[in-house]
């Protein structure tokens, strides 16, 4: 095919004018916020929004190998909102680990615990009653017996204990002397603009909600026990042995990897100071939630890498693992490529912390400035489960999205970040080949008809296997198809500015839909319809072909609704090619068909249609040949 082809001109898909009048589905409880002018029809924040906070003091202790946790808080809890709170829900999420409690998968007897007991409450220095009650499970209510008015705050005070779970998932017990602490304290649920409080109970499926609030977190521990948390070690020289405190110090600016601690040194008692216990305190300010791991056995290696460009500011970047886990040996170089990358390319807003530790564990799981993975054969998968874990900072920790709820906006961001750090890693046809196989393949492996429902179903009311398919794939090629619609330059000035309206609050997905529609300067509620609100499936077809002379016109039919791009290949006799890309604008006009045509093709031998990365469910309505 010769180079004289040079255009391919969309026909019959002009805009009709009811385009513009197309809307997207608000809820009620949404409708309010835009009434209370929390929230605005243009996705920035209302001149009313607000949200709540609370300052958490922490003090746990922890006795290997006991798998008892004993904790103190105080919680002063500011209600920024405009209503009388007269009941606090308070999340107790360990409760989860109940043997009654409901769950979304059997667990083995491993899993079970007593869940949280709380032995001490206190509402402003008064001691109230604390009533267990199973029908409480992961969410409390609690009264207040003074209610709290707009602006004002509450001290609360919690004395409390639980058992770490045999079963290491999320969190729980590594080994007998090796456990990661994520959810282990008491603290208010959400109380939002648009559903008031968050009572939605965890079952191990979803993930969570939280407010950002102000730590600071003691953790006393045994001698030789070393601590990894999220926030700033406060007072290293008070736990630590001085040249470790030296190594640790210079391994804020070092770009190579230093070992801060080996196994051998913790168990020759040569890194912590060696009074009978040891307590470790953190801070961290304006943060969804906190998370933290110990052990007396496990290598602890460190370096640093430039976060963001402008400022020169670096993130450390640390990991601790046992001697066994020979992948992690290249965890901290994972760390640095990983933070770099993602502060200057994909989102390409520099990392909002100070650290990022990853430890060995057993759950591919994120927390802020922590993550809990599991060790890989290969360290290719290591790094890659380590780099999705990573890209969950910006969503949902900097973002503050609802996971329980909207998971699609944590999951497919992260999916979508994973997948362009994997080109750059790979190459893009191995990193299209494994987010095919990975990511997508699952989606259109049968006809179930939970495979085609709206991905804006609300994640806590979908199976897993249904939530699986519309938070990770579907969701993350729903964020690539308007990339490609949009262009790289526009999309990412749309998506930093939604960012920079919306980080460090509680964006909903209709925020994510104005603001694309506000700072592109284009109603985009046809490209939202379709891709999240109606039921759908990726299905194009060549409807119909025609041949005349050197003119070819080329029908394709959207049969699944899903306004993906595709190429449309055309095969000349001599056995060339050519492409002819076309982007989800096609499908502009709502309709389900789009006409194409080519001048100045000879000889011409078959059609091909290629959707790419985004599978398409039949092929076999993919190919025409001439007759």
């Amino acid at each position: 095919m010769k180079s004289k082809i040079v255009s391919l001109l969309i026909i019959g898909c002009s805009l009709n004018l009811s385009l513009f009048s197309q809307e997207i589905f608000i809820p009620r409880s949404v409708q309010k916020a835009y009434s209370n002018k929390t929230r605005s029809l243009d996705g920035k924040p209302g001149e009313n929004y607000w949200q709540n906070k609370g300052k958490y003091d922490i003090q746990i202790s922890i006795n290997p190998p006991s798998r008892t946790i004993t904790g103190v808080e105080k919680i002063i809890y500011t209600n920024n909102s405009p209503d009388t709170l007269k009941k606090l829900s308070i999340k107790l999420i360990q409760n989860h680990h109940k043997a009654e409690s409901p769950r979304s998968r059997p667990v083995p007897d491993t899993y079970l615990t007593p869940g949280i007991k709380v032995d001490y409450y206190a509402e402003n220095g008064a001691q109230r009653p604390w009533n267990e009650s199973f029908w409480d499970g992961t969410d409390k209510w609690m009264e207040l017996k003074t209610p709290l008015l707009p602006k004002q705050k509450v001290e609360l005070t919690f004395k409390w204990n639980y058992e770490v779970s045999k079963q290491s998932g999320r969190e729980g017990a590594i080994d007998s002397t090796t456990f990661f602490l994520g959810y282990f304290y008491p603290r208010v649920a959400v109380y939002d603009d648009y559903e008031g409080w968050d009572r939605m109970p965890h079952i191990t499926a979803q993930e969570f909600y939280n407010d950002f609030n102000d730590y600071t977190l003691e953790v006393t521990v045994p001698k030789n026990y070393l601590v990894w948390a999220t926030g700033d070690l406060l007072n290293p020289s008070e736990v630590l042995q001085e040249t470790v405190v030296k190594n640790l110090e210079k391994s804020m600016t070092s770009d190579e990897t230093m070992r801060i601690a080996s196994f051998q040194d913790v168990l020759a008692g040569k890194i912590t100071k060696q009074q009978e216990t040891n307590t470790w305190k953190w801070s961290a300010n304006h943060i969804s939630d906190i998370a933290c791991a110990i052990s007396n056995h496990y290598n602890w290696d460190a370096a640093s890498v430039v976060v963001d460009e402008k400022t020169g500011r670096r993130a450390s970047t640390q990991a601790a693992y046992n001697e066994e886990a020979k992948d992690f040996q290249g965890m901290v170089g994972f760390i640095q490529h990983a933070l770099g990358w993602f502060s200057t390319q994909y989102p390409g807003v520099p990392y909002p912390y100070s650290k990022m530790t990853v430890v060995r564990g057993q759950a591919d799981m994120e927390f802020p400035m922590m993550a809990n993975d599991n060790s890989q054969d290969d360290p290719m998968l290591t790094q890659f489960i380590a780099q999705h874990e990573i890209a969950h900072t910006w969503f949902p920790f900097y973002m503050g999205i609802n996971e329980t709820r909207f998971a699609f906006m944590d999951e497919g961001w992260t999916v979508f970040n994973e997948y362009f750090i994997g080109i750059d890693d790979v190459g893009k046809e191995k990193a299209d080949t494994f987010f095919k196989e990975f990511r997508v393949q699952r989606w259109i492996d049968n006809d179930d008809f939970e495979k085609d429902l709206p991905i804006m179903i609300p994640t806590n009311n979908l199976t897993r296997n249904a939530a699986g398919d519309n938070i990770y794939g579907k969701a993350a090629l729903s964020y690539l198809a308007l990339r490609d619609y949009l262009g790289d330059e526009r999309f990412k000035k749309a998506l930093h500015g939604f960012m920079d309206r919306w980080n460090g609050k509680h964006p909903i997905p209709w925020d994510f839909f104005y603001s694309f529609n506000d700072l592109t300067g284009e109603n985009l509620n046809w490209f939202w319809k379709k891709w999240y609100f109606d039921y759908g499936y990726i299905d194009l077809a060549i409807k119909n072909v025609q041949v005349e002379d050197e003119k070819v016109t080329i029908q394709i039919e959207n049969k699944g609704g899903i306004p993906a791009p595709v190429d449309v290949i055309l095969i000349t006799k001599d056995g060339k090619e050519q492409r002819f890309h076309q982007t989800p604008e096609i499908w502009k006009s709502m309709a389900n068909t789009a006409s194409f045509q080519v001048t100045g093709v000879k000889d011409l031998k078959a059609i091909i249609l290629d959707t790419g990365i985004w599978m398409d469910t039949n092929e076999l309505n993919n190919t025409w040949e001439l007759k």
